[in-house]
C-alpha cells in the first residue's frame, strides 16, 4: 500500500488521524426500486476538489465506498498498476492499494456492491476495455471484498475471477452496473450503439460465462462510465462526444423492473455537467445526496473531483 498526500504528491506515512476501521454496517441494500420520492434535480455547477497531478491521471471509474464514509474508490486503465485508489471527497488524500492476483489489461470501471456473502461490500474491478492490440476473446470482472479501514490491504485468496466472453464477438467497453437488488451484473458496451449485456447472479468464477444480449440504451453514444443508486432506484450512464463535450443520462427504474428493463428505454433526462478533459467516471454518492465525476488528465494540466448536490 502507498498513501499519497494529495498537496505535495510525495509518499509518506499515514497520518494517525486517518487511520481508522470502521464495521461494515451496509449489509445488502432493501430493495426500493421506484426512486424512493427523491427530487431528479441536481446542481448544474459542481463542488470542485483538486487533484494533484502525477498519481491518477488515468482514472476510468468510480465508486463509493460502502465500508469507509468519506471516500471513494477509482482505478486507472492499460499500463497503469493494479491497484484500488481511495480518495478522500475533499481530494487531499490518495492511497494506493495493490491487488495481489490482478492483472491490469485494461480496467477501465469500478464499483462497490453485494455479492455471494449477504453482509459483504464488495468491489468490481472491471478490466473490460478492448480498444487495444491485442484484442481479447474473453473479459474478467474481479470482485474482492472491500477493506473495512484505510490501513487494511486485500488479499489474494479472497480475489474472485469473473471471466466472461460476448455472444455477438469482442467488444469494448467503459461502463459497468452491479444491480444492488438481484447482484446481476451489466456491463455496456463503448460504441455508437451502446449494447447492454448481463451476467446474471451468481456468476460463475470457474468457468468463462457468456454474457446474455439485453438490447441497447437509446440515444447514447460511446459510454464512458455508469452507476445505480445504491437501493437501485437511480441509474446514470455518461459519454463523451465530439469534443469530450461531457453527457450524463439519467433514469428513474419503476417499481418492478429490471435493470435491463429501465435501460432499454430513453433516458428520463439529460444532466448537465461541467465539461472534463476526458471524462470517464461517475457515481452516486451512497446518502443519495449527489453524485461525483473524475476524468483523466489528457492533456490537461490537473483534474478535479466534482460533486453535483441534489436539490
Amino acid at each position: 500500500m502507498k498513501i499519497y498526500d494529495g498537496v505535495s504528491g510525495r509518499v509518506g506515512p499515514i497520518l494517525s488521524s486517518l487511520v481508522f476501521c470502521v464495521a461494515c454496517s451496509c449489509g445488502d441494500p432493501e430493495p426500493s426500486p421506484g426512486g424512493g420520492g427523491l427530487s431528479d434535480q441536481f446542481e448544474t455547477t459542481p463542488e470542485q476538489s483538486p487533484i494533484a497531478a502525477g498519481i491518477i491521471d488515468e482514472a476510468s471509474g468510480l465508486a463509493a465506498s460502502a465500508t469507509m464514509p468519506g471516500y471513494l474508490w477509482t482505478v486507472q486503465d492499460s499500463g497503469q498498476p493494479n491497484s484500488l485508489y481511495l480518495i478522500s471527497k475533499d481530494g487531499k488524500t490518495i492511497k494506493e492499494y495493490n491487488v495481489p492476483g490482478s492483472n491490469n489489461h485494461d480496467w477501465e470501471e469500478v464499483a462497490v456492491g453485494p455479492g455471494p456473502d449477504n453482509g459483504v461490500s464488495y468491489a468490481y474491478i472491471a478490466d473490460i476495455g478492448n480498444n487495444n492490440q491485442p484484442v481479447t476473446s474473453t473479459n474478467t470482472i474481479y470482485r474482492i471484498p472491500e477493506i473495512k479501514g484505510t490501513d487494511g490491504s486485500f488479499s489474494q485468496s479472497a480475489l474472485q475471477k469473473i471471466t466472461f466472453s460476448y455472444p455477438d464477438g469482442a467488444r469494448d467497453a467503459e461502463a459497468l452496473i452491479v444491480d444492488p437488488v438481484t447482484k446481476d451484473i451489466f456491463v455496456l458496451s463503448k460504441e455508437a450503439q451502446t449494447n447492454i449485456y448481463r451476467l446474471p447472479f451468481p456468476q460463475s468464477t470457474s468457468e468463462t460465462i457468456v454474457a446474455e444480449k439485453i438490447g441497447a440504451v437509446p440515444g447514447v453514444l460511446f459510454a464512458t462510465a455508469a452507476t445505480i443508486s445504491r437501493d437501485g432506484s437511480e441509474i446514470m450512464v455518461r459519454t463523451y462526444t465530439n469534443g469530450f463535450i461531457p453527457a450524463v443520462y439519467y433514469w428513474k427504474r419503476s417499481n418492478g423492473e429490471t435493470v435491463g428493463q429501465t435501460l432499454v428505454k430513453s433516458a428520463n433526462k439529460t444532466l448537465t455537467v461541467e465539461s472534463e478533459p476526458q471524462g470517464e467516471a461517475i457515481c452516486f454518492e451512497n446518502d443519495g445526496k449527489g453524485f461525483y465525476t473524475l476524468s483523466e488528465k489528457a492533456n490537461a494540466a490537473s483534474v478535479s473531483l466534482n460533486y453535483y448536490k441534489r436539490k
